[in-house]
């Protein structure tokens, strides 16, 4: 149960040198959906909104949904897009041979631009969630489209303004979402029981497994 609760400690190899990170498998085992969350140029395995992939890694897996928290290798302040867009390729290179075939994405300030990079570059990449994110390194959120992305941002953040994620939707192709949430900062735990309902229900609407059959987007 304590492994299942805080995940499955991995190496995954790469390029640059192995990846940390946590894994939480789906239930049932056989799923092939998983979510891959990253930070900011922090790194770290919690994410925002007092520990927002903590608490996916217990609320995805019961829906069939795995959750891969990724800790980025530099932690260097600006951040490096394509570097980090190197970890999270490794991440998913590795979940393949685990059995995964659909990914969504989850990062916060720097880690959403680099979800943005490589949702826009990997076919598998079923859905993008952004969350404080910059607009360095993402300008290119057009090439996610038809796949939906959903940004989140607080409108007291102060780190980066709300108008960065203002700026992607106005970019973004349909289907999109943007959510500004009065109240929430740049780590956004002023609004973590919403961000952590909005996130979920995100997911399992367009990762759950009525959304992978063939017939669901006629439905």
């Amino acid at each position: 149960m304590l492994a299942m609760t805080q995940g499955q400690r991995l190496e995954i190899p790469s390029p640059r040198g192995p990846v940390a990170a946590l894994w939480h498998p789906a239930l049932p085992l056989e799923s092939d959906a998983a979510v891959i969350c990253v930070g900011g140029f922090d790194g770290g395995f919690d994410g925002p909104a007092d520990g927002l992939y903590a608490a996916l890694g217990e609320d995805l897996p019961p829906r069939g949904i795995g959750v891969l928290r990724v800790d980025f290798r530099d932690r260097r302040s600006p951040g490096i897009v394509e570097d980090g867009a190197s970890d999270v390729l490794a991440a998913i290179a590795d979940m393949k041979r685990r059995g995964v075939k659909r990914f969504g994405l989850l990062g916060h300030s720097f880690g959403g631009a680099v979800m943005v990079y490589v949702g826009a570059r990997t076919p598998e990449v079923v859905t993008v969630v952004t969350l404080s994110t910059q607009t360095a390194g993402a300008m290119d959120v057009s090439r996610l489209a038809p796949r939906p992305i959903l940004l989140v941002h607080g409108l007291d953040d102060l780190r980066l303004s709300p108008d960065c994620s203002r700026y992607l939707y106005a970019l973004a192709g349909e289907p999109k979402r943007l959510v500004l949430l009065e109240g929430a900062r740049h780590s956004l735990r002023q609004a973590a029981g919403r961000v952590r309902g909005l996130v979920r229900d995100w997911f399992v609407e367009h990762m759950g497994a009525e959304s992978a059959r063939p017939d669901s987007a006629s439905a």
